[in-house]
């Protein structure tokens, strides 16, 4: 009896098991179906000048395809635009949120708190094509202009939600007595956040970051709203500038063009995979701990 109730768990252990493997597998197969077909197709356009000349007109790409030609140009002013669109996001987004972050997670019975805190996670399921209507009301209209900075109001509008739950979760689980200890040694709260609790949830804030970037360097709706586009490099952040999404859009609209959509969608795919790379490199070397 006994053995045949042991053999019945073993057999229920395996199954189990395998149900759980063939599962995990079958929710890879989509990223790797995906990741597969855009290297496939848009390894051939990774050059130099890919990464260094400006998107040509339509008629330069339609005469280079006349000819057999393989089209001129590449990606150049949308990979100017999304460095400056996104540095700007950033440089605000994530102060703010670390800070707004860590409000929460010290005050987190205050009504206040509360309020701040669904409105976060409201903010985090507003579509983006929404949010980037709004920033047209806000920014561009007023500027009467397109321009980087309406782009990356709406990229750091984005971002703040998964900055400042990460932060929030992360001091959560910090133990209390890293505060207490602090506290006893004469620190005030501000002091003992800034050079106790913060460097300590490091590693947890730093993820959220790069999850907040890699969340939002593939957005087209909110630039199509904000940035608008251009079709040569442009530094000025006060008129309309490219972004790699957009070049994306574009590529898709016009016939002569559309061959530069792989080598463009694998460049974002390679930004993220190099993220996402260089978190894990950094956590293996003990640069960064996610657990506490």
């Amino acid at each position: 009896m006994k053995d045949t109730n042991i053999k019945q768990r073993l057999i229920g252990d395996r199954l189990m098991k395998f149900g759980v493997c063939a599962l995990a597998m079958l929710t890879a197969v989509p990223l790797i179906a995906i990741i597969g077909e855009v290297v496939m197709n848009g390894y051939d356009q990774l050059s130099w000048s890919f990464f260094t000349e400006p998107t040509p007109t339509a008629y330069k790409a339609m005469k280079a395809m006349q000819s057999g030609q393989p089209v001129p140009g590449g990606i150049a002013n949308g990979i100017v635009g999304t460095m400056i669109i996104l540095g700007m996001a950033i440089v605000v987004a994530v102060p703010v949120g670390i800070l707004c972050g860590t409000y929460l997670a010290e005050h987190k019975t205050k009504r206040f708190a509360q309020a701040v805190s669904y409105m976060t996670d409201l903010l985090q399921g507003t579509p983006s094509v929404i949010i980037g209507i709004i920033v047209y009301i806000w920014v561009v209209v007023p500027m009467k202009s397109y321009s980087a900075i309406a782009g990356s109001v709406a990229l750091c509008i984005m971002m703040l939600p998964l900055i400042v739950r990460s932060t929030e979760e992360t001091l959560k689980i910090l133990p209390s007595s890293l505060q207490e200890a602090g506290l006893a040694l004469g620190g005030n709260r501000a002091r003992v956040m800034l050079k106790v609790q913060l460097p300590a949830a490091f590693g947890g804030i730093f993820t959220g970051v790069l999850l907040a970037i890699s969340r939002v360097i593939g957005e087209t709706a909110p630039l199509m709203f904000t940035a608008l586009g251009c079709s040569f490099v442009r530094w000025s952040i006060d008129k309309p500038i490219s972004a790699v999404p957009l070049l994306i859009w574009e590529f898709f609209n016009d016939p002569n063009l559309q061959n530069l959509i792989w080598g463009a969608s694998l460049f974002l795919l390679m930004f993220v995979l190099t993220l996402n790379l260089q978190l894990n490199i950094l956590q293996k070397n003990g640069i960064i701990k996610t657990n506490t």
